[in-house]
């Protein structure tokens, strides 16, 4: 039962020193992240469209970017070294934030930050894949997961903490924030020791025709989940937006991302755990249910009480899923092409993601906030529908 349920001292070292790093560096990010939408709007006049189009064209740059990092640490047998550039472009994006005058600016400093997300993302989930044996890999993913999310919500309390400090003072904030990442670099190069050629095969490109097809379908079935999964799920940007029209006092806005981070956190590794032994679908299921609610609620609620819930339902359907769809991914793809699945994985969610909040924010400026949460709704139905066709091997 130990070796099906794992506790979490039996989890590998490796583990734990790549979610330190993910924590650093979502703090550094977050607190910066949680305040964006607000400094765009108040200090640079941006629209709600312009908001969207920034946030999809940044998360999706990331996600695309996840291909080649993935498919040339596949090639190479190396993970760190790309994860170390990936973290430490991060790290150097922060400065610009700080520095920006116009929206324009925010994009190009948005677009190096998602940059080295993309280049670290997939060597970095294939790595945890390579330290952990495949009867934990729910729990290994989702403790990872929990401890990102940790730094998820650290930051925003960072970001409430120094603008009441700072009397509103977004850029030094900004400027503050680049200390968690540059922490968060020099612990992956100091800290992890990757194992030695942890894939042994004859290198080949990774990306090329045969090796695609030996993925095989349930990959390929898993890999079409994640950009369903995205168009059901926009940017939390908008999670910020809609607590604004509550009335929340703008120092108090970044607690909003506090609660969905703090439920996305607590309930990563339970349900990582718990997905080692039951149906993935099943669960992604109950997730999307719980993302159904989380959107009605915000659609209907006006009062800062029902965001409040909104937000938890929506961190907590998060926690649910995101770790859960990283272990079928690893479950499903070949060894030596663990990190290219990853890196496919993620460029079809960062396509639906930025058709997702793209859109979001058009139906948010035409139509309502209320609208924009009710569409979510509706594909999360189109989504379950998606799930009754699951191979068996996937499940």
């Amino acid at each position: 039962m130990l070796s099906r349920f794992p506790v979490l001292s039996q989890i590998p070292k490796g583990v734990w020193v790549v979610g330190g790093v993910s924590m650093l560096m979502d703090i550094s990010s977050e607190s910066i992240h949680s305040l964006l939408p607000l400094f765009m709007m108040t200090t640079l006049g941006t629209s709600v469209l312009f908001i969207g189009l920034i946030e999809g064209l940044a998360e999706a740059t990331a996600l695309f970017i996840k291909v080649f990092s993935g498919a040339i640490s596949d090639y190479l047998g190396q993970r760190k070294g790309l994860a170390l550039l990936g973290y430490g472009l991060g790290a150097l994006s922060k400065p610009l934030f700080a520095l920006a005058s116009s929206s324009g600016m925010v994009l190009g400093a948005r677009l190096m930050d998602r940059t080295g997300k993309g280049i670290r993302g997939a060597p970095r989930d294939a790595l945890v894949a390579d330290v952990t044996p495949p009867e934990m890999r729910g729990a290994a993913y989702g403790l990872r997961q929990s401890m990102d999310t940790t730094g998820a919500f650290l930051g925003p309390l960072l970001a409430v903490s120094l603008m009441l400090l700072l009397d509103n003072d977004f850029r030094t904030v900004f400027w503050i924030a680049l200390i968690p990442g540059l922490l968060s670099v020099a612990l992956l190069y100091f800290g992890l020791q990757e194992p030695k050629n942890p894939v042994e095969h004859k290198r080949t490109n990774p990306i090329k025709r045969a090796n695609l097809k030996r993925l095989g379908k349930a990959c390929w079935w898993v890999i079409g989940l994640g950009a369903v999964f995205t168009l059901a799920r926009f940017s939390e940007a908008f999670l910020v937006l809609r607590a604004q029209q509550s009335g929340v006092p703008l120092a108090f806005i970044p607690l909003v991302m506090v609660v969905m981070n703090v439920l996305y956190s607590l309930s990563a590794y339970p349900f990582g755990k718990l997905s080692d032994g039951m149906s993935h679908t099943r669960l992604l299921q109950w997730g999307l249910m719980v993302l159904i609610s989380a959107d009605v609620v915000l659609a209907l609620s006006s009062h800062w009480i029902g965001i409040i819930l909104g937000v938890a339902l929506w961190g907590v359907h998060m926690g649910m899923t995101q770790g859960l769809l990283a272990a079928m991914v690893a479950k499903t793809a070949p060894a030596d092409l663990r990190g290219t699945a990853f890196g496919i994985f993620s460029l079809v969610s960062g396509v639906g993601l930025l058709i997702a909040s793209v859109s979001a924010g058009a139906i948010w400026e035409m139509f309502g906030a209320q609208y924009t949460f009710y569409a979510g709704a509706v594909i999360c139905l189109v989504t379950l529908a998606y799930l009754h066709k699951t191979p068996g091997e996937a499940q």
